[in-house]
């Protein structure tokens, strides 16, 4: 330190502070929301703090001096995290074969039916891209019950929808026959959590399709100020505690089921919390298994997000994954091959 100038002890001084607030970030998957609601806030914060180290690691390497070592050694203490935020390579395309699953995972915000995205054919766009697409099952969360017969080249469907009188919730569209299908029933308003047992030639796989509980905050429309910071903070504690309830649901409800299984589904919640590590238990990712880049799913105009996931089990093989980059929806879909 005594070699550094006074504007570089400054700035190395910055990097311990967010080096020490990655390295406690490690423990938020051990945190239940339900417990410590606004600790479990900062795993949203998670991306950030990676992103920061790795500028003050590459600000240092530049200078070459050996203060890079802070946050080079945390990031690797945290590989596993860094890991569920950007891949440097991967596979996004797998030639169709027997032996192969291809599925997509998509927040349509109701097709775009109260016209927050400017354009009038929004919901023809979403489903000429899907039919261009033409995965083997769809899971789609926000689905509009308006658009149940859009997708004539899927003979096998099931929809979920909270109220009766309700036209928004989750559906699953197959090419190959559902021979079982239920619901979760989540504790919400208005998300749930539904899932389909495929058949493909010998295999049976089952597929959950869930929305965990919305935060339903607008970044362009709330505005930061201290009081309403506190307020949308306290707000995001109890909607974690809520989608702890939920993951839980679905953790119990896949450990009773014989068959492999594939999770596809808006957690509404980063890798890096303790809700995606309930759902996921030992299950593969497939970003982090076969994903290239960032892997954002969110349109948040502040840093990039990754609440969208496609969960398979370990007998299963990830054989691609593809983020999207269509500005359809406030989510973009996401799609991966898998080997059965």
């Amino acid at each position: 330190m005594k070699k550094l100038s006074w504007f570089n002890k400054f700035i190395f001084l910055l990097n311990s502070f967010f080096a020490t607030l990655l390295l406690l970030s490690y423990a938020l998957p051990y945190v239940f929301p339900r417990s410590f609601p606004t600790l479990s806030v900062f795993s949203l914060s998670v991306p950030i703090l990676i992103t920061l180290n790795i500028v003050f690691l590459c600000y240092w390497v530049l200078r070459f001096k050996k203060q890079f070592l802070l946050s080079f050694i945390i990031l690797l203490a945290g590989y596993g995290h860094l890991k569920a935020f950007y891949r440097f390579s991967g596979n996004d395309q797998v030639k169709r074969e027997a032996g192969v699953l291809s599925v997509m995972s998509f927040n349509v915000r109701h097709f775009n039916v109260y016209k927050w995205i400017p354009d009038d054919d929004v919901d023809q766009k979403i489903i000429d891209f899907v039919r261009e697409e033409s995965p083997d099952v769809v899971c789609f969360q926000d689905f509009h019950k308006d658009k149940e017969s859009a997708f004539k080249d899927y003979p096998y469907h099931h929809y979920v929808y909270k109220q009766k009188n309700n036209s928004n919730g989750n559906a699953v569209f197959s090419k190959y026959p559902i021979i079982n299908k239920g619901v979760l029933d989540f504790p919400s308003k208005g998300n749930n959590g539904m899932y389909v047992d495929i058949v493909k030639a010998q295999d049976t796989v089952r597929v959950y399709n869930i929305h965990l509980e919305s935060h339903r905050i607008n970044p362009d429309k709330e505005a930061l100020t201290k009081q309403n910071s506190e307020r949308l903070f306290k707000r995001i504690g109890n909607t974690f505690a809520l989608q702890q309830t939920q993951a839980e649901m679905v953790a119990v409800h896949k450990k009773g089921c014989r068959y492999k299984k594939i999770i596809c589904g808006d957690f509404n919640n980063t890798a890096s919390s303790n809700i995606f590590k309930l759902i996921r238990g030992d299950m593969k990712d497939t970003f982090e298994e076969q994903g290239s880049g960032l892997g954002r799913t969110f349109v948040f105009k502040f840093f990039p997000l990754r609440i969208d996931f496609i969960l398979v089990d370990e007998g299963l093989e990830v054989l691609s994954h593809k983020n999207y980059d269509q500005k359809l929806s406030d989510h973009y879909p996401v799609k991966s091959d898998i080997g059965l």
